[in-house]
């Protein structure tokens, strides 16, 4: 067994392995114009962070009062974000390191996303993310998205892993709440700066209150060989 002691990683996709934010705001910004919605701003986007993409447009549909079908603002949504997921996906070169870091220990790795299968699918692949990371699980695939912790169950589950010996990263509160509700522990990365105060970051075991500015793939290796020392003595 490797210094990590039978621990498994699950990592969340976007705004922590992938700077995709962007993408998604810019997809988000040109779906509503085509519905008559002209003045989506990066400021509306931020309150979706960590939700996943059909329940966004869902609560586009109410807020905006579309006529649209969740499906088609989903279908319309994915059609766009695809298009510039493809062409500019750029995955977190500490986040890569840390990817690879663990890879080369053997260490189990999978994927929790609240994007649909072919957006999650597009991104490993155009950074070629998929390489190390094979266990993929989208919100698509479970009864609820992130605050729930079903998608992170489900990736435990398909890597035979005990939730108790998982730990997951996630840059968003919904993300954090999940992993705790699941019973794993969290490295936070906060991607919108001024919610690192938000409760649900504080049940973090790693807090990293600069986000991927301040990330390191040594720092948080080195705090997950200590967490797996910890519940090792535990156990």
């Amino acid at each position: 067994m490797g210094p990590l002691g039978g621990i498994s990683v699950i990592f969340d996709l976007d705004g922590t392995l992938v700077d995709s934010e962007p993408n998604y705001y810019e997809a988000g910004r040109r779906t509503l114009a085509e519905y008559g919605v002209p003045d989506f701003t990066w400021a509306d986007h931020e309150a979706y962070v960590g939700i996943s993409t059909r329940e966004t447009v869902a609560d586009w549909k109410r807020r905006y009062v579309l006529r649209a079908t969740v499906e088609e603002l989903l279908a319309v949504k994915n059609r766009h974000y695809l298009g510039l997921a493809r062409s500019s996906a750029r995955a977190y070169p500490e986040m890569r390191k840390f990817v690879e870091l663990l890879a080369g220990e053997g260490v189990p790795m999978a994927v929790a996303s609240g994007s649909s299968p072919e957006a999650i699918a597009a991104i490993l692949g155009s950074t070629g993310l998929n390489a190390h990371l094979r266990t993929v699980v989208s919100a698509d695939e479970v009864a609820q998205g992130k605050p729930a912790p079903d998608v992170f169950l489900e990736a435990a589950r398909r890597l035979g892993a005990e939730p108790a010996r998982c730990v997951v990263l996630e840059d968003a509160a919904p993300g954090a709440a999940a992993a705790y509700a699941a019973g794993m522990r969290c490295i936070a990365i906060p991607y919108v700066a001024a919610q690192a105060d938000a409760p649900e970051f504080a049940t973090a075991g790693l807090l990293v209150r600069g986000g991927q500015e301040e990330f390191t793939a040594r720092t948080a290796h080195d705090w997950l060989v200590r967490t797996a020392r910890t519940s090792a003595d535990v156990r």
